[in-house]
């Protein structure tokens, strides 16, 4: 993809020449939507990214906060590799892992945990099915590999994903004061060092490549675009890395991702107001014959560019040498512009602030869509239940957890498959949990409420295992931005998020943005994935020992020793100006993506905060035995997710729409103590009886004047959608 006629007038006005090869090159990835967030960076600016915690906001490789009540540094950042993972679903998958984990790297962290949010088109589609192989593949290959355990994320499946699924990663890493580094240059006279794999052809041209619609022969013209991963390679970097801190030897890093040397140097410098002289045939290689350009835009992985003080290279040399990387010394930090020679020729001299900071941002029309219609069909009650059940996005998701380890680092306090993960953090009292997911039904229905509702849902996840809120990155996906339509619901659901999470009072502290989704099957619905982290600390200080205790983290399943109550808002509001302020309408829901029609989508709580804050509560308390999200499916799934051999669910609803309504903020509690729960919660909730858990591991629901029974092996049978369709 060339650079844009007006764009290349605007570097030769600033170099006062025509640009060599490799600077073309160059601006053309650094200048793409894919790096210079040219259609969403001004939206970016809604989103509130100052906390009390918050050590480290966006803009540098990940974001720092700082876990209350101690000096724990915690790292947390989030990446796409959407369309890598289309035209080579197991490496596309296994890199953009690598990716999210040097950014880790790069803040002087250990990287902790991984969560994966994945997007597919439908289920029924054999290439959905072999996408989804490939890319659980890579994540579990490079993620065992590396010894980083892959603890929460999502699987979901809409018809919008068929030409092109979305893979996003985030990654939590944990430092300390003394061991944080910046991707901010710090001093002229200091050196960059290459350090890592060697440097090949692999990755061309990928920054690109992932700013433009993918074609129908993509998976076969675009694949030199996709890195090749080597997860022990990785491994060798982050133990390095680790020794590099431990001497105190980086003064800056940052990792080699979109746009490869050039793109990592460039920024690094940039940031510190600096510049650089770059020597490109210092750089170590892999394959003969490389020029200026490949050299410095090559997404060869495994790879990171440091700042280093002169006296301390060799020292780097040395360690680089113990665990088997290479290293060169290929340059300086210098006070004038960012210069690459090669061959005894400059190939590159700009000033870097330009080459990172300089393109231009787009001003694009918006034409909004219809609101969506009340239009519900009739439909059996069973046949309704039955397909809602055995939706692949509601389904089991055991076939894709059960490929991860979830348990190297020991650190992780809760079985996969729950609302969120829990783990502790053994270098303080406290624990965190992690929670990621978006949902393409909400935000099909309705770009804003759906995006605000991800936001509660994620929030409402953490909440129930007794984890407050702490901070949240995300990955906004959208299509072509170029479509008035498409652009005006991404734009909608970046509103959405940020008026979400503001309501939260949860900083948004970093993301990423990938935008020209769009295949010949037309643009994914607006998908803004949230990463949330949150913190379990001892009890307060005035808690009494009858009703909370050191936090324990009741499970999602029930026990069959209590009564089963449903904590919700104790007020709704409307989402947008397009929804319902009822909590059961049915728009957005799985419910209507089986049986068709149409309908608002539900109210949101009105006071998230409090109801957050009041469900925490209600996790820590000593009767509580179980709790469990309302999501996907609304009650219907929720309800069975938490029936199992040895205990089941007697409970009954008004109506069919408040057994699958999907309006977030909900969590079903079984407890010994209702009349604990109530207090718990105040005013901040409603408390309304379900029913009971019951010793006979079956699901018994009444609905209205109707009736469900399964036993729990038939609930598991329905469930189990993917791995029947993948085994």
């Amino acid at each position: 993809m060339p650079l844009a006629d007006a764009d290349h007038e605007l570097v030769v006005a600033e170099l006062g020449r025509e640009p060599t090869t490799a600077e073309e090159h160059l601006f053309e990835n650094l200048w793409s939507e894919h790096c210079a967030y040219r259609s969403s960076r001004a939206l970016l600016t809604a989103f509130e990214s100052e906390g009390e915690y918050v050590e480290i906001g966006p803009g540098d490789d990940a974001a720092v906060v700082r876990v209350p009540g101690s000096e724990t540094l915690l790292t947390f950042g989030i990446e796409s590799h959407n369309h890598p993972s289309f035209v080579d679903p197991y490496d596309g998958a296994a890199t953009g892992v690598g990716g999210i984990v040097r950014d880790t790297l790069s803040m002087g962290a250990y990287p902790i945990a991984l969560a994966d949010s994945l997007y597919f088109g439908d289920f029924d589609r054999e290439h959905s099915r072999y996408l989804l192989d490939g890319v659980v593949e890579g994540i579990a290959d490079y993620g065992n590999a590396i010894g980083v355990p892959t603890v929460a994320g999502s699987v979901a499946f809409h018809d919008s994903y068929e030409g092109n699924p979305l893979v996003n990663v985030a990654c939590v890493g944990r430092t300390t004061p003394e061991r944080l580094v910046t991707a901010e240059a710090k001093e002229a006279g200091n050196r960059l060092v290459l350090l890592g794999n060697a440097t090949g052809r692999d990755g061309l041209g990928g920054a690109s490549f992932a700013s433009e619609d993918l074609a129908e022969d993509a998976e076969t013209e675009d694949r030199p675009a996709v890195q090749v991963g080597d997860p022990y390679s990785e491994k060798l970097l982050i133990e390095c890395n680790e020794a590099l801190l431990d001497e105190g030897l980086i003064e800056a890093a940052r990792d080699l991702g979109a746009a490869g040397l050039g793109g990592a140097s460039s920024e690094l410098v940039a940031k510190g107001g600096v510049g650089a002289e770059i020597d490109l045939e210092a750089v170590h290689q892999r394959e003969p014959g490389m020029n200026a350009m490949e050299i410095l835009l090559a997404e060869s992985q495994e790879r990171m560019c440091y700042e280093v003080r002169p006296e301390n290279v060799d020292r780097v040399t040395e360690l680089a040498n113990r665990f088997d990387l290479g290293c060169s010394d290929i340059g300086e930090v210098t006070e004038g512009n960012y210069v690459c020679r090669f061959e005894g020729e400059t190939v590159v001299d700009t000033p870097a602030e330009f080459l990172a900071d300089g393109a231009p941002l787009n001003d694009l029309p918006r034409t909004p869509l219809p609101a969506p219609e009340r239009d519900l069909p009739e439909f059996e009650l069973q046949e309704a239940a039955d397909a809602v059940l055995a939706d692949p996005t509601a389904a089991s998701k055991e076939w894709v957890y059960r490929q991860y380890d979830h348990e190297v680092g020991l650190r992780t306090a809760t079985p996969p498959g729950d609302d969120a993960a829990v783990l502790n953090l053994h270098e303080t009292d406290a624990a965190i949990a992690l929670s990621s997911g978006a949902n393409p039904n909400w935000t099909s229905c309705d770009p804003e409420a759906g995006a605000r509702a991800i936001a509660v849902e994620n929030a409402t996840n953490l909440a129930a295992k007794g984890a407050t809120p702490l901070a949240a990155v995300d990955c906004l996906n959208g299509g072509n931005p170029e479509d008035p339509e498409t652009y005006d619901g991404f734009v909608a659901a970046v509103d959405g998020l940020a008026e979400g999470c503001a309501d939260l009072s949860t900083p948004v502290v970093g993301g990423n943005v990938s935008l020209y989704n769009d295949s010949a099957n037309g643009p994914v619905a607006p998908t803004p994935t949230l990463a949330m982290v949150g913190v379990r600390g001892p009890p307060a200080e005035d808690a009494t020992e009858d009703s909370r205790e050191i936090p324990h983290t009741p499970p999602a399943t029930v026990t069959g020793a209590g009564e089963l109550l449903l904590v919700e808002p104790a007020a709704h509001v409307a989402g947008s100006a397009n929804a319902s302020d009822d909590p059961d309408a049915l728009g957005g829901s799985l419910l209507l993506s089986q049986v068709g029609g149409s309908d608002l989508f539900p109210g949101l709580p009105a006071e998230p905060e409090a109801l957050v804050e009041a469900l925490t509560h209600v996790a820590d308390l000593r009767s509580t035995r179980a709790t469990h999200d309302v999501s996907d499916g609304g009650l219907a799934v929720t309800l069975a997710e938490m029936v199992t051999a040895d205990a089941g669910v007697a409970a009954a609803v008004e109506s069919v729409a408040s057994l699958f309504s999907e309006a977030p903020g909900r969590v079903v509690v079984e407890t010994t103590d209702a009349a604990a729960v109530r207090d718990a919660v105040g005013n901040a909730a409603a408390v309304a009886s379900l029913g009971e858990a019951t010793e006979d591991g079956t699901l018994s629901l009444t609905v209205g004047d109707e009736s469900l029974r399964y036993e729990a092996e038939t609930v598991s049978e329905l469930r189990a959608t993917l791995e029947n369709g993948l085994e």
